[in-house]
């Protein structure tokens, strides 16, 4: 039974979905489909961070060890710098010790030298005062300077 409140709301509802279909619908649907573009934009945008951060992972890693092997390299041109450095130092003390060793040497023979002429001067003294001892007269050391400049050279 078909009647005619039936066929208002059929012919209503077929007015309602036309105007659904024309005025609703289409907007609903480019909301949907506006939301699913920005959906996969962020998707491919996030593939692309994502990317980009395993990029900059291998960069950063790359750097760091290029950083790491020129840090290594500097440590190694300072530890030569250093030995060079010790090594100049030593060389340098070596040659101030054979330096003063060698002063030394000569101070030592100019004192030896120093000594011998007083040690002659001191013989020759006693050997005049010897000599007059034994002459029992007093011996004039500058009449008689070439013999005890003899004597003191035979010493």
């Amino acid at each position: 039974m078909i009647n005619s409140t039936i066929i208002g709301q059929m012919i209503a509802f077929a007015i309602f979905v036309l105007f659904c279909m024309k005025f609703v619908w289409p907007p609903l649907i480019g909301a949907i489909n506006e939301r699913q573009r920005k959906i996969q934009d962020g998707l491919t945008a996030a593939e692309k961070a994502k990317a980009d951060l395993a990029s900059a992972d291998k960069q950063i890693e790359q750097e760091f060890a290029a950083a790491k092997t020129e840090a290594a390299s500097i440590i190694e041109r300072a530890n030569k710098t250093a030995n060079q450095m010790i090594e100049d130092a030593k060389a340098q003390a070596r040659l101030e010790g054979e330096r003063i060793i060698a002063q030394a040497h000569a101070t030592i023979e100019q004192e030896v030298a120093q000594s011998r002429d007083q040690l002659r001067k001191q013989v020759a003294q006693l050997a005049v005062l010897g000599a007059e001892k034994i002459l029992q007269d007093k011996v004039n050391e500058q009449e008689h300077a070439s013999m005890l400049d003899q004597l003191a050279a035979k010493l």
